[in-house]
């Protein structure tokens, strides 16, 4: 297991570590800009554009070295993980939100295809099938 700094949350600026109600109170044109879908720098962080810049091509390093039909895992925040999955399926940033956050302890699914990557699943959060060992 490798630890990447290009898989890290998206930086918020000023605006880590403040609650929503902060955020609205301090920075309200910036906040409203965001909730309308524009690329903001909020609180002067990352755009998400750039997020995806740093952690799209961790992924793709990984991803060549899988072997054939080979499972990569990736662990990160949902924010990141939303960036990532627009850009490996070609959407444009701005419908990136589409997806939604990514709960706590979920995970979405790609897939490789004949035209490129498939989401597969999204937010899932509960096993097919029964882990080995959890008879009752």
């Amino acid at each position: 297991m490798d630890h990447h700094e290009g898989l890290r949350e998206t930086y918020a600026g000023e605006w880590q570590g403040l609650t929503n109600a902060e955020i609205r109170a301090r920075f309200p044109e910036q906040y409203e800009a965001w909730a309308k879908g524009e690329p903001v720098r909020r609180g002067g962080g990352e755009l998400a554009t750039e997020v995806a810049d740093r952690s799209v091509p961790v992924v793709m390093a990984a991803v060549e070295k899988l072997p054939v039909e080979g499972t990569l895992v990736v662990v990160s925040h949902g924010g990141t993980i939303r960036t990532m999955i627009g850009r490996l399926l070609g959407m444009e940033a701005e419908q990136w939100e589409r997806f939604g956050g990514l709960s706590n302890c979920c995970w979405s699914v790609l897939g490789q295809g004949a035209r490129g990557w498939r989401l597969l699943e999204h937010n899932a959060g509960t096993l097919p099938q029964p882990v080995i060992g959890d008879e009752t």
